[in-house]
């Protein structure tokens, strides 16, 4: 049985939304846009192909060939921008399962994808990788089976629509809810679905509730959230640990480490996300996170 059989981790390779904000005030939790790595019992998933994905493709190369499962969101931006510089798709032997929704103007993942690449935004075509690269189109609520692991989808609130993600496996269950705004007087009932006694739900938590309501600069109707709202999502949905994901590149490290500890006030067990962590949920390394700094903490 190989070593990541019997095994439910999940890694952090890109935690911020918008653009990517490499720089010294944000050292500490990573400067990278969406990407998260799920290794469950032998399975690679991919969540979203933000430029972390640039860096999980760099560490894949001493694991060639590779077959992985990658699933998108939707595809503003700061979720694809990674795609054109993944190198393990440019290397002939790998393969890549891709999955996501058409956009409410029809366009597949793989039609979208491929126009990122095209003149005059891109100089090579996206033809030019040699991975095999088999392009999977997903109904709204579609599950997708992939060995012992069920991946369930819903539809987000967000502009021009996104998916929220939950993995499923042995009993245990991971949700990915990002690029998701909350409603005024009610909790969205796919975000209670995904995340419906979860063992870790990763949230978009962009905004504070000051920042979303501001009169000089609201951000209603951006299509994201806050950290309060996740905690109201993580206590309905008896989730046993809250991830605050997609932070806002504005919000520098100091800025993160204050929010983490007024979240941590309300729901004790909230992480922060940082590039480099990775959370063990199945096998014998369950019941603990390893910090990009190899500290172990209690989940």
């Amino acid at each position: 049985m190989s070593s990541t059989q019997n095994l439910f981790t999940i890694q952090f390779w890109g935690v911020r939304g918008s653009i990517a904000c490499p720089g010294p005030e944000t050292v500490r939790y990573g400067g990278n846009t969406p990407c998260i790595e799920m290794q469950v019992d032998g399975k690679r998933l991919i969540f979203d192909g933000g430029t972390g994905l640039r860096v999980l493709g760099q560490s894949m190369l001493s694991q060639m060939p590779v077959e992985a499962h990658l699933f998108f969101t939707h595809s503003h931006w700061d979720h694809i921008q990674g795609v054109p510089f993944f190198i393990p798709a440019f290397i002939k032997g790998n393969c890549f399962h891709i999955y996501g929704a058409p956009a409410p103007n029809g366009a597949t993942i793989e039609k979208r994808l491929t126009d990122q690449m095209l003149h005059p935004n891109f100089p090579v075509p996206i033809r030019i990788m040699q991975a095999d690269l088999k392009f999977n189109d997903l109904e709204l609520g579609e599950k997708v089976e992939i060995g012992e692991i069920t991946v369930e989808n819903a539809l987000l609130n967000h502009p021009g629509e996104a998916v929220g993600y939950r993995v499923n496996w042995r009993g245990y269950s991971a949700a990915y809810i990002t690029d998701t705004e909350h409603f005024p007087d009610t909790l969205d009932k796919n975000v209670l679905q995904l995340a419906h006694n979860a063992d870790v739900m990763i949230y978009d938590a962009t905004y504070t509730d000051e920042e979303y309501h501001s009169k000089a600069s609201s951000k209603v109707g951006w299509g994201h959230s806050t950290w309060q709202e996740a905690v109201k999502v993580a206590k309905a949905a008896n989730v046993k640990k809250l991830v605050i994901f997609h932070h806002d590149p504005l919000h520098n490290d100091d800025f993160l480490d204050h929010v983490g500890e007024q979240a941590c006030e309300q729901f004790p067990n909230t992480l922060m996300a940082r590039e480099g962590q990775i959370i063990h949920l199945g096998g014998s390394a369950a019941g603990h996170l390893v910090a990009p700094e190899e500290v172990k903490l209690t989940v």
